[in-house]
């Protein structure tokens, strides 16, 4: 209860420091959305997982900044995630990224291009590895048999039951 209202007041700060969030969204675990939240979009039906990172900007460029020539460079860019997305704990999500509705980005992936819609990518960089129709009817095929009602009225139960553990 202290959590999901120690989650709501943190993203109301960062809706009034510009960061656009859709309706229907489950933003978990307090991700990061750095220091320029007003470059962040996420649409509506979008699940942020714990750790997720939304990098704007490049701060390496500080490592040649004293240098003359490059003493005014600066590297910043919008990240937008479209309508019904998931983002996996941990992802890491890079400037000028564009995730296209319907897709999932895997635990770990760290996004360097925009992601097609209806596409699961995942890896380091991520990478394409299915569509979201093949995905899902590969979960379909390897759903186990459960009591859909038993679920609903004990969770933990039904699934030690599926898994046989005692």
């Amino acid at each position: 209860m202290i959590l999901g209202l120690l989650n709501r007041l943190w993203l109301r700060r960062l809706r009034e420091r510009g960061l656009e969030v859709g309706a229907d969204c489950r933003i978990f675990g307090f991700p990061s959305f750095g220091s320029e939240p007003y470059l962040v979009s996420i649409g509506n039906h979008v699940t942020v997982s714990a750790g997720v990172a939304f990098l704007t900007h490049d701060g390496a460029t500080w490592v040649f900044r004293a240098r003359p020539e490059f003493s005014n460079v600066i590297k910043y860019g919008r990240i937008r995630v479209n309508d019904n997305c998931f983002i996996g704990v941990r992802a890491i999500i890079l400037p000028n990224v564009t995730i296209g509705p319907n897709s999932i980005v895997g635990a770990g992936a760290v996004v360097t291009r925009d992601v097609p819609p209806n596409t699961i990518v995942a890896g380091v960089p991520a990478r394409i590895l299915t569509s979201l129709d093949e995905y899902a009817a590969r979960c379909l095929k390897a759903n186990p048999s459960y009591d859909e009602s038993a679920y609903k009225a004990d969770k933990k139960r039904e699934l030690q039951r599926i898994f046989d553990i005692r």
